[in-house]
């Protein structure tokens, strides 16, 4: 597992919206220097349409869903933006893992000895 956080932001100032891509391990720790990327490219255009993509990440359950909260009442926490801007973002969710199935066990059942019938 990579613990470190790589985000690229590509801005699309005709459209007034951004994409921040993220990739690597998301902790509950780490998302406060994402929130400030996100802070930083709202300061570019105020209102702009943040799409955060987490495709590529992996998130623990505890930091997407404080990231979730954070689309839902459209603020960002407290302590990173106390002026408490609306900011207008979508979240694509990182891809689930694919469920680890156990091959199955052979068993060796034993061969009955052959039954020969008396003439």
């Amino acid at each position: 597992m990579n613990e470190k956080l790589r985000v690229l932001v590509s801005v699309d100032l005709d459209g007034a919206k951004a994409q921040v891509k993220t990739q690597g391990h998301v902790t509950v720790q780490s998302i406060q220097g994402l929130y400030d990327v996100m802070k930083r490219a709202d300061a570019l255009v105020p209102g702009l349409a943040l799409e955060l993509d987490m495709t590529l990440a992996e998130v623990e359950p505890q930091a997407m869903e404080e990231l979730r909260g954070c689309a839902r009442s459209h603020h960002l926490p407290l302590q990173v933006d106390p002026l408490q801007r609306n900011y207008r973002f979508s979240i694509l969710a990182p891809k689930l893992p694919a469920p680890k199935i156990a091959a199955p066990k052979l068993v060796t059942l034993p061969v009955a000895a052959p039954v020969l019938a008396a003439a």
